[in-house]
């Protein structure tokens, strides 16, 4: 039995906690300190404030809390020998965290994985890479409401729109800086293929999309591609990503599975 503990209780983590699959347990969800009660009935499972209060010492410790919570408790669990799953991967454009993380991991030789979230094609853009040479463009497109609360306010009326407009064009790095919510895509799709500052990202807003396309062109010694997915949003939340809590549950099946794809 593999056992299992979350950061947080949101979308994300409920659906996959709802989902899990057997072979795996869960024993613990980490919550900010007053939500325990709500944590508790949302996860089933014991609500806990610090990594030090874990009931069992977890084999995987699931980030679905955002960059605050990979902050608060990743580091922590990778320094106790703890592997931690993340789709908070737009956290590791902060150089100094990132850092942190490589340190807390190697010190507790522990290791921090990324579930591939909203997006594919991250297997091929990392055996890609492999090649050198590699040019990368990812490009977000969501409704205008689907960028409310981020940087396309300061440049965009998004209410105001009548055709697409882009509201961000620049590195990977830039993008997960500007919009922490909004460009975990983007940061993964850098860390798998040609990094942070060599990834161009394109973020539009567009009244005519109805769903959240992200779409991926790459081209080097391998070849080219271009990938492209219309996700839908999970329905309990319409700012998560159904794809991003299935990839949770894809890699706990992986990790328990005795044949892994």
């Amino acid at each position: 039995m593999m056992l299992i503990a979350f950061i947080g209780h949101g979308a994300i983590a409920s659906h996959a906690a709802r989902r899990c699959p057997d072979g795996a347990e869960i024993i613990a969800v980490i919550c900010r300190p007053g939500r325990e009660a709500a944590a508790r009935q949302v996860m089933g499972a014991p609500a806990i404030t610090e990594i030090a209060d874990l009931p069992k010492r977890p084999d995987l410790l699931i980030d679905c809390a955002g960059h605050a919570g990979l902050r608060a408790h990743g580091l922590a669990a990778l320094r106790a020998g703890i592997d931690v799953l993340t789709v908070s991967v737009g956290a590791l454009a902060d150089a100094e965290l990132h850092s942190d993380l490589v340190e807390a991991a190697e010190a507790g030789q522990a290791q921090l994985s990324v579930a591939s979230g909203a997006i594919g094609s991250l297997d091929a853009l990392s055996a890609a890479a492999e090649g050198g040479a590699l040019s990368v463009t990812y490009t977000g497109r969501k409704p205008p409401l689907g960028w409310r609360g981020s940087w396309a306010e300061e440049v965009l009326d998004l209410g105001a729109l009548t055709a697409a407009a882009t509201h961000f064009e620049g590195s990977a790095r830039e993008a997960a800086r500007l919009y922490p919510r909004n460009a975990n895509v983007a940061a993964a799709v850098a860390l798998a293929g040609a990094g942070l500052d060599n990834t161009r990202a394109v973020l539009i807003a567009d009244p005519d999309a109805t769903r959240n396309i992200h779409e991926v062109q790459a081209e080097g010694a391998f070849g080219r591609f271009r990938f492209e997915i219309q996700g839908n949003a999970l329905p309990d939340n319409p700012s998560s990503s159904a794809l991003t809590a299935m990839s949770v549950v894809r890699e706990i099946r992986r990790r328990i599975s005795p044949i892994q794809i």
